[in-house]
C-alpha cells in the first residue's frame, strides 16, 4: 500500500528524525508523524472516502502502516455521533452530541491507538512490549498485542478496575499490580527496557498512538459533512487524543478537505482530584507540574504528569478553548445523568465532560446554538467500581408493594 509518511519530528523543536526505524522520544519529548500532503492530495479526494470499508483504515493515506498485510486490526469501526436531545434541552443546548468510541473492540477509544502501535511494532520487528496504564490502554495493548502474537507486559495501579486487571490477564499478558501510581508504573516500564528489552509503548513515548487517535477526528470531520463542530469536550490525562485530532484538522484543512478554515474550540477537561493540565492553563504556563496526591475514579484521567503536557496546552490556546476541572465528589452523578437522559452507558471520565458542558452552558462560554461533541472514550460496563449501587431486593414469599415498585 502506498505510504506518504515523510519523516518523523520533534514537537519541541522540529528536529527531523528518520522514520524507517523504531524512534521513541526527542529531548524527552515526543515526536510527530509528517506525510507529503501534496502527494496525498493527489492520491485520493475526500468523496472516494465514502466507497472504503467502514473503518478507521479507511484514512490510510493518512496513516503510517508501510505493508496493508501487516495491519493489526480487530475491526476498529467508525464510532457514531448520537445526538442528545434530553441532556441537550436540560444543559439549553440545541446541537449536543456524543461520540461513542465505547463501540471500539476493547470497549474504549485506546483500540485505535494500540492498533496502530503495535501494527507498526510488528512492520519494525519488534517482538516484546511494554506499557503502563490506568486502566484501558493496557488492556487495549494486550489483546492486540494477542492478536500480533507477541509479548505483553502491562504495570498498572493497584486499584486499577478490575475489569481492566482481568482483560490483560484473560489476553496473556504479563501483568503486574503496583502499589503507586501511573508515574510510577512508568518507571518500572523505563528501567526495564534495560533488563529485558522490551519496547516502551507509554503514551507518547512511541509516535503512532497519536495517529490512531487521529481518527478520530478525520471520522468526526467526515460525519459532519467536513464542517467542524464549534466545540469539542474531551477527557484529557495523558491528552493523545486531543493532541490527535487536533492534528487531524491541520491536515484536513492543508488538503483542503474542510468546508471552512473554522476549527473547534477543544476543552480539555479533568477532576478536581487530578487537575494538572488546568493548573498549568490558568497560570498561562506552557508546562504543567506534576500533580501531587492524584486521586479520581476517572482512573484515564488519573495522570498527574503527562510527557505532551505542553502538546495538550498547545493545542487548546490555539484553539481558543479552555481546560477546566470539575468536582471529583459530582462524577457519579453526571454518571447517571448522561446515561439515564440518552442511554448512552458513558464512563467516568466522560462524565467529567458531561459537567464541563453543564458549567460552561450556564456560564455562557457555550452559546445555545453551537453545535458540541463529548467523546465518550470508553463504555460505563468496563468501571463496576464506579457504578457500585445496592439494589432493593423483593421477598418471593412476601406481598409485593407495587407503590414501591411504581416508585410512588
Amino acid at each position: 500500500m502506498p505510504c506518504y509518511v515523510t519523516h518523523l519530528e520533534s514537537a519541541i523543536d522540529g528536529t527531523r528524525l528518520p522514520a524507517d526505524e523504531p524512534q521513541t522520544l526527542h529531548k524527552d519529548r515526543p515526536l510527530v508523524v509528517r506525510y507529503d500532503l501534496d502527494a496525498v492530495r493527489k492520491a485520493v479526494t475526500r468523496d472516494e472516502l465514502a466507497e472504503r470499508p467502514a473503518t478507521m483504515w479507511r484514512y490510510r493515506e493518512l496513516l503510517p502502516p508501510r505493508d496493508e498485510r501487516g495491519i493489526v486490526s480487530l475491526g476498529e469501526q467508525l464510532t457514531p455521533v448520537l445526538r442528545c436531545r434530553r441532556l441537550g434541552e436540560r444543559f439549553e443546548l440545541d446541537a449536543l452530541f456524543i461520540k461513542d468510541e465505547s463501540r471500539l473492540p476493547t470497549g474504549s477509544f485506546k483500540s485505535r491507538g494500540l492498533a496502530m502501535a503495535i501494527t507498526m511494532a510488528c512492520q519494525f520487528g519488534l517482538r516484546r512490549v511494554a506499557i503502563p496504564t490506568a486502566g484501558n490502554a493496557g488492556g487495549a495493548m494486550a489483546v492486540y498485542a494477542a492478536r500480533a502474537g507477541i509479548q505483553a507486559f502491562v504495570f498498572m495501579p493497584a486499584d486499577t478496575p478490575i475489569i481492566n486487571q482481568l482483560e490483560c490477564r484473560l489476553a496473556g499478558a504479563r501483568t503486574f499490580l503496583v502499589n503507586g501510581l501511573i508515574t510510577d508504573c512508568g518507571r518500572i516500564v523505563r528501567e526495564g527496557k534495560e533488563h529485558l528489552g522490551w519496547f516502551d509503548m507509554s503514551t507518547l513515548k512511541e509516535p503512532y498512538r497519536i495517529e490512531g487517535k487521529k481518527t478520530m477526528g478525520l471520522e468526526l470531520a467526515e460525519q459532519f459533512g467536513w464542517r467542524l463542530p464549534d466545540v469539542i469536550v474531551y477527557p484529557t490525562g495523558g491528552g493523545t487524543g486531543l493532541i490527535g485530532m487536533w492534528k487531524a484538522f491541520e491536515e484536513l484543512a492543508a488538503l483542503g478537505w474542510l468546508a471552512d478554515e473554522r476549527r473547534p474550540r477543544m476543552v480539555a477537561v479533568q477532576s478536581s482530584g487530578c487537575a494538572p493540565i488546568v493548573r498549568a492553563f490558568e497560570a498561562g504556563a506552557r508546562f504543567a507540574e506534576p500533580f501531587a496526591g492524584a486521586a479520581t475514579i476517572a482512573s484515564g484521567i488519573r495522570v498527574p504528569s503527562a510527557v505532551g503536557d505542553f502538546m495538550i496546552l498547545d493545542a487548546v490556546r490555539a484553539s481558543g478553548g479552555r481546560a477546566i476541572a470539575v468536582e471529583e465528589a459530582k462524577l457519579r452523578y453526571w454518571m447517571a445523568l448522561a446515561t439515564s437522559s440518552e442511554g448512552i452507558a458513558v464512563c467516568p471520565e466522560t462524565a467529567a465532560c458531561v459537567g464541563a458542558v453543564e458549567h460552561l452552558a450556564v456560564e455562557g462560554w457555550i452559546k445555545r446554538d453551537e453545535r458540541v461533541v463529548i467523546f465518550n472514550t470508553g463504555a460505563a460496563q468496563k468501571y463496576p467500581e464506579a457504578m457500585a449501587i445496592e439494589l432493593p431486593r423483593l421477598d418471593k414469599d412476601a406481598p409485593i408493594d407495587w407503590g414501591k415498585i411504581s416508585g410512588a
